[in-house]
């Protein structure tokens, strides 16, 4: 009956670390969730006739029209908020590598997942499209 005691022992002392694992796991999330939640990146057009500025989740949280917006049609005007938006929002994946990494680890699953979650929803400008302030503003690129 004796080694029975030791298994016994062994088995709480393991889930006592795995539960401390888990805890530490769990405020390391909370923290690398409360950084991403406070993101705020920006992009400007090259003529900086638009910029857009998005939170962590990748909302919209301000846009600025400089004067030359006005002289634009409207069609080519949303096109160019849309690829500007795009542009802001393509540079969340890298600040949240960034922010996982220090906070998780760069080996950790949960960063792969997260950072390749940010990926998939927004791609790296370039890989869609791009706005340029000039003429036909709105053009494909990479395909």
């Amino acid at each position: 009956m004796h080694g029975h005691g030791v298994d016994a022992e062994a088995a709480h002392e393991w889930v006592q670390t795995w539960s401390a694992s888990l805890s530490e796991q769990a405020a390391l999330a909370q923290a690398m969730s409360s950084r991403v939640a406070a993101l705020s990146l920006a992009a400007s057009s090259p003529d900086g006739a638009i910029e857009v500025t998005v939170g962590g989740s990748g909302v919209v949280t301000g846009l600025r029209l400089g004067e030359l917006a006005r002289k634009r049609p409207a069609d080519e005007l949303a096109a160019g908020i849309m690829a500007v938006m795009r542009q802001a929002q393509s540079k969340l994946a890298t600040a949240v590598a960034e922010i996982a990494a220090q906070t998780m680890g760069a080996d950790s699953p949960l960063t792969g997942v997260v950072v390749a979650g940010f990926e998939h929803r927004f791609p790296v400008e370039g890989d869609d499209a791009a706005y340029d302030g000039s003429g036909s503003d709105w053009r494909r690129r990479g395909r």
